[in-house]
């Protein structure tokens, strides 16, 4: 059986970020690597909603877009 995560706002929000901090760009790698690991991957609904409240208040459109492909990707699940 495999590993399940969920993701929460703050790390969601950095590996959507495409300012490439150093904490953006581990939190990045270690994501990479969970999936490649094996494990399974979930996104709130409200953990979305959160990240994309901010980004869309914050008129950020490279941050929106990239928040879409990786939950795209991604589960999604709702609490």
């Amino acid at each position: 059986m495999s590993a399940v995560v969920v993701l929460d706002s703050g790390p969601l929000g950095l590996v959507s970020n495409p300012n490439l901090s150093a904490v953006s760009m581990a939190c990045s790698q270690w994501l990479e690597a969970i999936l490649t690991a094996g494990a399974r991957v979930c996104v709130p609904e409200i953990a979305d909603y959160e990240v994309r409240r901010e980004l869309l208040r914050a008129n950020k459109s490279v941050g929106l877009a990239q928040l879409d492909s990786l939950t795209g990707s991604l589960d999604q699940m709702s609490l």
